[in-house]
């Protein structure tokens, strides 16, 4: 559906995900996260989703990497990953949402900028290999 996106630009933007993904990461644990407004088990919950987020991170690059080298499991893989950000997406939004976290005074910001770029990612990898 989006042909005309070159296999260059989108493995670009597929190693821009996962090293963006990994920046927040590292910056996320090396702050308090002690704001007055955080639900319960913030922390415990966020914690989760290093786990997956890593995953999705190695299939990004890997997927990347077999789009440039013309083998066609990169984009069966890239399907894969579209498919993981836009779960991932959904859950954040779903959790945001709930707790009035898209809100400016609660980090509204913040929760709308990791948001966005993943649907946006998803989407581009699954109209452009569907």
């Amino acid at each position: 559906m989006l042909d005309f996106i070159s296999i260059k630009i989108v493995a670009a933007a597929q190693v821009l995900m996962a090293t963006g993904t990994v920046y927040f990461w590292i910056k996320w644990f090396g702050k308090e996260h002690n704001e007055p407004w955080l639900p319960r088990g913030y922390i415990e919950h966020e914690r989760c989703f290093v786990y997956p987020d890593s995953v999705m991170s190695v299939l990004l690059v890997a997927s990347a990497v077999l789009l440039l080298l013309g083998n066609p499991i990169g984009e069966s893989l890239a399907l894969v990953c579209g498919g993981m950000l836009l779960f991932l997406a959904t859950i954040d939004i779903a959790y945001f949402s709930q707790n009035n976290m898209f809100d400016r005074e609660r980090g509204g910001r913040e929760s709308w900028s990791l948001v966005i770029p993943m649907i946006i990612m998803s989407l581009l990898l699954i109209l452009r290999f569907i």
